[in-house]
């Protein structure tokens, strides 16, 4: 029959104040409200007991942040899509932001281990004025234990509606896209740190953080492997694929510093759950 959970996080502005509220049905849950940099910016981790996926799992997100509410959202580890007898695990996140509302969607990576049958699906709306800073990143299989992505497929579903869609599907079986230059090189992570806005971006904004990403994946170990690109007038993209997962969130969290900073005038603080 498979495990479904629901999770609903509200986020609202009171007396200046982020405020996160939830309800969930099922083993998902959100750990205690952190505010490591004021009262503006709410930290909030989503924890999955079970700790992974199977065929027939279904995972349900939705979270709403309020007019000029800041929230983040990180979790404590590695989303775990398991083999599966033929049924699809899905997880499922629907993101909507109202006006001038900020939000930050920093779960750590997905990994896909050989036999699962998994889609991962992110739809996010953003009325006038709202602003996210979001990543995605994939592990195919687990190249430092030798367990290989070799058999199964996941899609990676990423939708602005109306503005930007990605779509792709990682079949173990197309060696073509796996391993070949053209396609993912035999690297066995997949990442993908965006900003996104809800109306169209300042030129002069764009250029900076198209600047100071490529910068910053210039001196870094995957400079051949990773690009910033602009896939639309709402969206700043960058992509990286990595041998493993370390050095791709390495690249990640030092170009979402940068652009936390560029865009909001945020320091260099990371979520504490991240050290532990």
């Amino acid at each position: 029959m498979g495990w479904h959970a629901n999770l609903k996080l509200d986020y609202t502005l009171e007396s200046e104040r982020s405020v996160a509220r939830y309800v969930h049905d099922g083993p998902l849950r959100v750990l205690k409200s952190l505010y490591p940099e004021g009262d503006s910016v709410c930290h909030n981790v989503l924890v999955h007991p079970p700790g992974g996926l199977v065929g027939g799992d279904t995972l349900d997100i939705q979270v709403t942040v309020g007019e000029g509410a800041h929230g983040l959202i990180t979790t404590p580890g590695a989303a775990r899509f398991y083999r599966s007898d033929g049924a699809l695990a899905l997880q499922r996140t629907t993101l909507k932001l109202a006006s001038d509302a900020r939000l930050e969607w920093l779960p750590l990576e997905a990994l896909l281990y050989s036999g699962c049958i998994a889609e991962n699906k992110l739809v996010f709306d953003l009325a006038p004025g709202a602003q996210m800073l979001g990543w995605e990143v994939l592990s195919l299989g687990l190249p430092d234990a030798g367990l290989a992505y070799d058999k199964g497929t996941f899609s990676q579903h990423m939708e602005m509606p109306g503005h930007w869609l990605e779509r792709g599907t990682l079949a173990a079986s197309d060696t073509k896209l796996l391993q070949s230059p053209l396609g993912l090189a035999g690297h066995t992570c997949v990442a993908s740190l965006f900003f996104a806005i809800g109306g169209n971006l300042d030129r002069a904004l764009r250029d900076t953080l198209l600047d100071a990403s490529r910068e910053l994946a210039l001196t870094h170990s995957l400079q051949g492997s990773a690009g910033a690109t602009c896939p639309g007038p709402r969206v700043v993209l960058l992509r990286v694929l990595a041998p493993r997962v370390e050095p791709a969130m390495d690249l990640l969290r030092k170009v979402w510093l940068a652009w936390r900073g560029i865009v909001w005038g945020k320091a260099a603080d990371m979520p504490r759950i991240w050290a532990m």
